[in-house]
């Protein structure tokens, strides 16, 4: 080899070294849950479709499956999380003390929270707006023409700020009644301590599903704010951002490409679409990066399902809530919901 050709040879061995991916840390927060051997996730405390014990005690509902869905991904066992019931003035304190280890608990993403909690909103899984439920028989079609109501809120979240701003923008005086839980705010609104009760559309949606006699309130067309949902973590793990962020991705791909509870496992035997193969496990690289096992998304829909299967299985037809779609639609099917290239 001429000294010309042995020089160039090494400069390339050197930089195929430099550039030579190394793998992920784990991280502070994926060691601590591997330690415990538990998962610790923030959730509501009481509102249906989201989060609501059953007959049995047991949590049910969307935000729970996400949880128990990053149980999956890292131990491949659905049981292996603890539950932790937050308040809306209490889930941030929770998260940033350390209570737990993640938040799926319809914690809407703004610009203030992420800047000045030492928290971060590590993905998107949910889009909502603020409305108001109100007695069906009061008439009312339009909030502008509750004027001077008094209105039930949840202490701690954004639906105080978005009433106050709409009611001052239109120049229409009301009465805000503060309330720590959900079920608090429900229970004065069938009272009769509340003329209306504020929150994001969903809920709304959940607990009057959860009523004795849903027919008799109505949830007005108007919305009025944009309520995005976030997971939430504490600020300054990379690796545990990333995992749960790309979790999260991982469910949506899989309603994308088809992938199901039902055929999950023929189609990680017999597909030769690479990004199947990839999101299934059949090549290990998105399991590497993550430091999870090849199959953990896999996993993941093989317990749980896809994004469509957990969301019609809380909020589709077939359940109390009956709650349409409509942005959480798949981005092809004219929804909002959308998952990065998992690649």
């Amino acid at each position: 080899m001429s000294w010309a050709r042995g020089l160039a040879a090494a400069a390339f061995a050197a930089c195929a070294t430099f550039f030579q991916p190394t793998p992920a840390e784990a991280g502070p927060t994926l060691d601590a849950i591997r330690a415990r051997g538990l998962l610790v996730c923030g959730i509501h405390t009481g509102v249906a479709g989201f989060a609501l014990p059953d007959s049995r005690g047991e949590w049910q509902g969307m935000d729970v499956d996400l949880c128990r869905g990053v149980a999956v991904a890292i131990f491949n066992d659905a049981s292996k999380v603890r539950f932790v019931p937050l308040s809306s003035s209490t889930r941030f304190t929770a998260l940033g003390s350390g209570e737990v280890d993640v938040l799926f608990r319809t914690s809407t993403q703004t610009m203030l929270r992420d800047t000045t909690l030492g928290l971060r909103h590590a993905v998107t899984y949910f889009y909502d707006g603020h409305g108001f439920m109100v007695r069906a028989n009061l008439g009312v079609s339009k909030v502008a023409e509750m004027r001077g109501a008094t209105i039930c809120l949840i202490q701690g979240t954004t639906n105080e700020q978005v009433t106050a701003d709409y009611f001052r923008s239109i120049n229409v005086p009301f009465s805000p009644v503060l309330y720590e839980r959900t079920d608090q705010a429900s229970a004065a609104l069938q009272a009769g301590r509340c003329d209306a009760f504020g929150t994001d559309a969903s809920q709304l949606a959940g607990v009057r599903s959860s009523m004795p006699r849903p027919a008799d309130w109505t949830i007005l067309d108007e919305r009025f704010s944009k309520e995005p949902y976030g997971a939430y973590i504490r600020r300054g793990d990379d690796e545990w951002f990333d995992l749960v962020r790309w979790y999260t991705y991982a469910v949506i791909e899989a309603e994308e490409q088809g992938v199901t509870r039902a055929n999950a496992e023929t189609m990680r035997r017999t597909s030769v679409n690479p990004n199947t193969r990839r999101l299934l496990g059949v090549t290990p690289e998105l399991g590497q990066s993550l430091k999870l096992d090849p199959a953990w998304a896999y996993n993941v829909v093989r317990a749980l399902g896809n994004y469509g299967e957990i969301y019609d299985r809380h909020f589709g037809p077939s359940t109390p809530v009956n709650l349409p779609r409509g942005p959480n639609r798949l981005w092809t099917g004219g929804g909002l919901i959308y998952a990065l290239p998992l690649r």
